[in-house]
């Protein structure tokens, strides 16, 4: 294992990110149809935030029997991305290595590191899924 390969060979870079503004509505949407657990939130190319599943649980919109468009209709008209989101970030460069995310997601309480560049633009994300992946191969 090369532990001080760049984190471009774990990062994902086909990212699915949304804009400050969008509904959370669409967030869990994403989230369910791509199956995926971390949205970057951007306000343009910037990096502002990031929204992981839990932040949409802690919700906790309990509503016996309601269906989808209810649900999305209710958590749109109480809350906004800003409510929830992580705004205060881990994030690493593209110059960064391997053993670096590694040591960020083993003694954090977090599952997932944004890439972004000197001007704070999104490039990538690292979960621990994407190292674990990444592991297994080297073996």
């Amino acid at each position: 294992m090369k532990k001080n390969d760049s984190i471009t060979n774990v990062m994902s870079n086909n990212i699915i990110a949304v804009q400050e503004g969008q509904p959370l509505s669409e967030i869990r949407h994403k989230m369910v149809d791509s199956n995926i657990h971390h949205i970057p939130v951007l306000s343009g190319k910037k990096l502002v935030g990031m929204v992981s599943f839990t932040d949409m649980m802690k919700l906790n919109v309990v509503i016996n029997g309601a269906d989808d468009r209810t649900v999305d209709s209710i958590i749109d008209q109480q809350f906004t991305i800003n409510d929830i989101m992580s705004k205060e970030l881990t994030t690493l460069s593209t110059n960064d290595s391997v053993r670096e995310v590694a040591g960020i997601l083993s003694n954090n309480n977090f599952h997932a590191v944004p890439v972004t560049n000197s001007s704070s633009e999104l490039q990538g994300i690292v979960t621990s899924s994407d190292l674990i992946r990444y592991l297994s191969d080297q073996y």
